[in-house]
């Protein structure tokens, strides 16, 4: 006969938004300081003075290692992190239809994410392809989840203010991003020269906002519970 007990394991779900939001801003430094200490790539302050891409910092010598051992496991840890997402704004009680564009929306941009990765450090146009696609796709539906969810968390009382100033961290990159696309059609040669601090300034904000969500996460006590009965 069994027992009629319930045994319950609460596992709190904030630090997987949080290595979500640190592995890939913490892998990028990671590489750029390695491959600049092996001479792959100049000293300098990427996101103001344009020395390097993200790119760059991962195609050679140990960071070529860094780079792909961890962003793959953050693409994957990414999928979780969109479709968990969805699942803390519906217990929030965010309203709209948007929200359940979420998982998707994460599923394809860390897909994308994991082809620019595996692509990285390979020559060839198509692999040069395989980048431009995978990065594009990444930054472009990432922002729109993150404009999604920020709209969503805005429809909860409780949580309004901090929607609204998610909203305005979006519009910010979405500023960065407008900024970058009007300067390369009307001064080509000076955006060329910038064009890598601009990619800096987005990776950042994205993954600013995911660890602003980690915080909010933490806030709302957003756990899994596992039951044994």
């Amino acid at each position: 006969m069994q027992p009629n007990t319930t045994d319950n394991t609460v596992i709190p779900l904030w630090w997987m938004a949080l290595a979500a939001a640190l592995i890939p801003l913490v892998t990028i430094h990671t590489t750029y300081f390695m491959s600049a200490i092996e001479g792959h790539v100049d000293w300098c302050v990427p996101y103001w003075e344009s020395c390097t891409s993200i790119s760059r910092t991962g195609r050679h010598g140990v960071s070529y290692f860094i780079f792909k051992g961890t962003m793959l496991p953050a693409a994957l840890l990414g999928m979780f992190f969109w479709w968990l997402n969805l699942l803390w704004l519906r217990q929030l009680g965010a309203g709209g239809k948007g929200i359940a564009w979420l998982p998707w929306l994460g599923l394809v941009a860390c897909l994308a994410l994991a082809s620019y990765t595996l692509a990285l450090g390979h020559r060839g146009d198509e692999f040069q392809l395989i980048r431009r696609i995978g990065v594009v796709l990444y930054f472009a539906l990432t922002y729109i989840a993150q404009l999604l969810l920020s709209a969503g968390l805005q429809s909860v009382p409780r949580w309004s203010l901090q929607g609204n100033y998610l909203l305005r961290l979006c519009q910010v990159t979405l500023a960065v991003g407008l900024f970058s696309v009007v300067l390369d059609a009307i001064a080509h040669a000076f955006h060329e020269r910038f064009e890598d601090a601009f990619e800096w300034v987005l990776a950042l904000l994205v993954n600013t906002h995911a660890l602003w969500i980690a915080i909010l996460w933490r806030q709302s006590a957003f756990h899994a519970t596992f039951r044994v009965i």
